[in-house]
């Protein structure tokens, strides 16, 4: 976690308040918001603060990509998507020899908006990918009636996950973690959601895909 981790975020959201007609959502059952691109300028930006400051943290040796954008959490609850009432990790990556790390920045002012909590399942892999197989292919009425769940944001722990921490938002704060993580938006009060950026939930999403660092035993392998 990173506290005022930009000199003028100011900038930052007057570069998407200036674009906010140019916001767009996600696929259904993706993001539960609306996003836009990030000025390249800006992405150089967080690009090398992750490189100098956070990837010896984590299992980042060198970064081999990076996806950057503003986004904003804007459903109801009504309008949410089985796969959205839970927890998530980041999409997976094809090749093993890299890591997921992602990032989330906070630039809005009103904490009440939500900040981010991290879960560990409490079933099996076989359940829970069950889980989010049924989420992903049966209507909203179907999986309530399997599991109990009911359309909402995920904030707090229930029978399949247990949530381990919550990171508050704070402006100009910088949470940086694995996307192994489950991990999901604390957006405890939806009806304060806004598609605004000037006042909404806007933060800055980035996702680094990296060469994983070297065991002792790699290094001193030969190559």
């Amino acid at each position: 976690m990173v506290d005022d981790i930009l000199q003028s975020p100011e900038q930052w959201v007057r570069y998407a308040v200036e674009r906010g007609a140019q916001f767009v959502s996600a696929l259904p059952g993706g993001y539960p918001g609306v996003s836009l691109a990030l000025d390249p300028r800006a992405a150089c930006v967080m690009r090398e603060f992750f490189a100098c400051h956070i990837r010896r943290y984590l299992d980042a040796r060198r970064t081999e990509q990076m996806v950057c954008r503003y986004s904003m959490v804007t459903l109801t609850p009504e309008e949410l998507r089985p796969p959205q009432w839970m927890c998530h990790q980041d999409p997976p990556i094809d090749d093993p020899n890299l890591s997921r790390v992602a990032c989330v920045l906070y630039l809005f002012h009103d904490a009440s908006l939500g900040g981010t909590s991290f879960y560990e399942a409490t079933r099996s892999v076989a359940e829970i990918s069950q889980l989010f197989a049924d989420a992903a292919g049966m209507t909203a009425a179907q999986f309530t009636e399997r599991y109990g769940i009911q359309p909402s944001y995920h904030c707090d722990s229930n029978a399949y996950f247990r949530r381990t921490a919550t990171v508050p938002a704070r402006w100009n704060r910088a949470v940086f973690y694995s996307g192994e993580l489950l991990h999901s938006g604390q957006i405890t009060s939806p009806e304060r959601l806004t598609a605004d950026p000037a006042t909404g939930r806007l933060t800055v999403n980035l996702f680094f895909a990296c060469r994983r660092n070297l065991s002792a035993a790699d290094s001193h392998s030969p190559r």
